[in-house]
């Protein structure tokens, strides 16, 4: 199977992906997430404003497979989230990188996503597990 993953993003071992931009992190889930799921059905949101910590879940991911927490790998403030997964959560099996992704933050310390994992760190951790 092969999974879409994209140099200029940061990953976690729980495959999310990040971006940072202007001071902002995006996140959501990557394509081998999406892959391993199926079909979403269902993603549970936080709200704007909502104060995260590293690690901690802040919303569902339900697809016709499993239900998933959605855990965030920065400590920061929700600063937007994407409303049309209310209505079309299959977007992101669609565009899982694109206008699927799920919150963006304004991160405590934009020096946690430098600690991720680069795209080839994360390209070793899926062609274990997809082996």
């Amino acid at each position: 199977m092969d999974f879409e993953i994209p140099d200029e993003l940061y990953y976690t071992s729980d495959d999310e992906w990040v971006h940072a931009e202007d001071g902002s992190v995006t996140l959501g889930v990557t394509d081998f997430a999406q892959q391993q799921l199926g079909d979403i059905v269902y993603v549970e949101l936080p709200s704007v404003g909502d104060s995260l910590e590293s690690g901690a879940a802040f919303g569902v991911i339900e697809s016709v497979k499993a239900v998933s927490d959605l855990s965030t790998p920065i400590a920061g403030e929700v600063i937007a989230i994407n409303d049309e997964l209310v209505d079309q959560p299959e977007i992101i099996n669609e565009e899982c990188y694109g206008a699927g992704w799920i919150i963006k933050l304004k991160p405590n310390d934009l020096d946690e996503v430098e600690a991720l994992l680069d795209a080839d760190s994360y390209r070793k951790i899926v062609s274990k597990r997809s082996a």
